[in-house]
């Protein structure tokens, strides 16, 4: 991973080297396998359930079990999806960033709402994600800015340009919201943290990382082979060797339920010991 020295943000401490590491020699152990074929991408929410996105364009829906619930059949309609957000299972975020749209569904994957973004005046809208009252976390590059949308596309809140207090401007491809804060993730640049208020408490220089995901208070990731997680605030960073056929897997999606991975025509799930 790039490192370098980091900076006083705001009055707070942020980081001043590398996090210290730890290999972890602990196993991972399946738990689940369910079959699915002409899988593009996958997404799992914190019950367990999966959406998937086939090669035919079909959105599905179904139980840990395996079992179908529901079927959204317009994803081609906006372009190529860019992003699926099921961090609530009530209210789904569909991305397409080629055409600054978001698609909201419902539970049962109906269609509720429709947000061009350029039409509140975001023309680079680089990551987004759901927020915990439901609006949207829009990055805007063009403004150096974190800002939040509602459902009517509507500004709700935005941050101080970061031009004023970042030396290299993040060009992020996640946003997180977990736990009070909202993480903006650059592989390149490492992790902003921010406070509800759009305060930037943290920068880290956790770079590199791949199917980055925060579970509580833990950064967890894929890296050089390895399975890492970083627990905020002790600066130290945990790695375990993946099997081969975990990074192999062209399709790997990382929860709170453990590692998933799209391999053999079937979704199947580790859990890590």
């Amino acid at each position: 991973m790039k490192m370098r020295k980091l900076l006083f943000i705001s009055g707070l401490f942020v980081a001043l080297a590398a996090p210290a590491q730890t290999t972890d020699t602990s196993a991972f152990t399946q738990r689940s396998a369910i079959k699915a074929t002409n899988i593009a991408d996958f997404a799992v929410d914190n019950l367990g359930n999966l959406y998937l996105v086939t090669t035919t364009g079909l959105l599905k829906k179904l139980d840990e079990k395996g079992d179908s619930l529901n079927v959204f059949n317009d994803v081609r309609r906006y372009g190529g999806l860019s992003l699926i957000d099921v961090t609530n299972p009530l209210k789904l975020l569909l991305y397409y960033k080629d055409f600054s749209s978001v698609i909201m569904l419902d539970r049962f994957l109906n269609r509720v709402n429709m947000i061009d973004l350029r039409k509140s005046g975001i023309f680079q809208a680089k990551a987004v994600g759901l927020s915990y009252d439901n609006n949207i976390w829009v990055y805007d590059e063009q403004s150096a800015r974190l800002k939040k949308v509602n459902d009517e596309g509507k500004m709700v809140m935005e941050t101080t340009d970061l031009r004023q207090v970042l030396t290299v401007m993040p060009s992020p491809d996640k946003i997180i919201d977990r736990d009070g804060f909202v993480y903006v993730y650059d592989k390149d640049n490492g992790l902003y943290v921010f406070d509800y208020y759009g305060v930037l408490k943290n920068e880290l220089p956790l770079t590199g990382i791949n199917n980055l995901q925060v579970v509580g208070a833990t950064v967890v990731g894929i890296s050089n082979g390895n399975f890492v997680r970083y627990t905020l605030g002790d600066l130290h960073m945990r790695e375990a060797s993946l099997p081969g056929f975990i990074i192999k897997s062209p399709v790997k999606v990382i929860s709170s339920r453990g590692i998933y991975i799209y391999r053999e025509d079937q979704i199947i799930q580790y859990v890590y010991e």
